[in-house]
């Protein structure tokens, strides 16, 4: 796999610092592994927090920021098509923030660098036009500089009241 795909946890750990995530709520995701090891293994200023199911974590997330935290909820796409109704009651209708980091779990190879809309997988063609049906606002992480979308995710989050979500085009990198 290119490294031009492949995002060190590093990158994202940085972006997390940067953006003031106080906690990583989970439901853990293979394509998110390497970051889910760094913030395991302790991250300044982060705490992890693994749930049971995606309806779980983004009642947690919910939660802390109403407690004043800053959460991220750090799912694969199929978890995120389980918690729709959450979603909907929590983000849509509470008018909660929720920022989600969602890994396109399934996604070819020979699909990176390339429209994920074009996949031969449902489960990472019909992300997008979901998180659209669902007026989710969303931004693709395919390559390092994109991470800059985590700002304007939580910006848009917190200054809407709106969930909106990061997706995670490609498995992270260890380094």
């Amino acid at each position: 796999m290119s490294t031009l795909f492949n995002i060190p946890a590093s990158s994202y750990v940085a972006a997390l610092q940067k953006n003031g995530v106080s906690h990583f709520v989970t439901v853990p995701d293979w394509v998110q592994l390497a970051l889910h090891a760094r913030i395991e293994a302790g991250v300044e200023g982060i705490t992890q927090i693994d749930c049971c199911n995606e309806d779980q974590a983004v009642a947690v997330s919910a939660g802390l920021s109403i407690g004043g935290k800053r959460p991220i909820v750090a799912i694969q796409n199929q978890g995120l098509y389980a918690c729709v109704n959450t979603i909907r009651a929590i983000g849509l209708d509470a008018r909660l923030p929720v920022v989600f980091q969602i890994g396109q779990f399934g996604r070819e190879f020979s699909n990176f660098g390339e429209d994920p809309l074009q996949s031969q997988r449902n489960m990472v063609r019909l992300l997008e036009p979901v998180l659209d049906a669902l007026g989710v606002r969303h931004w693709r992480v395919e390559q390092a500089d994109d991470l800059r979308h985590m700002a304007t995710a939580f910006d848009t989050a917190y200054g809407e009241g709106a969930p909106c979500a990061l997706l995670v085009g490609a498995p992270i990198g260890w380094q």
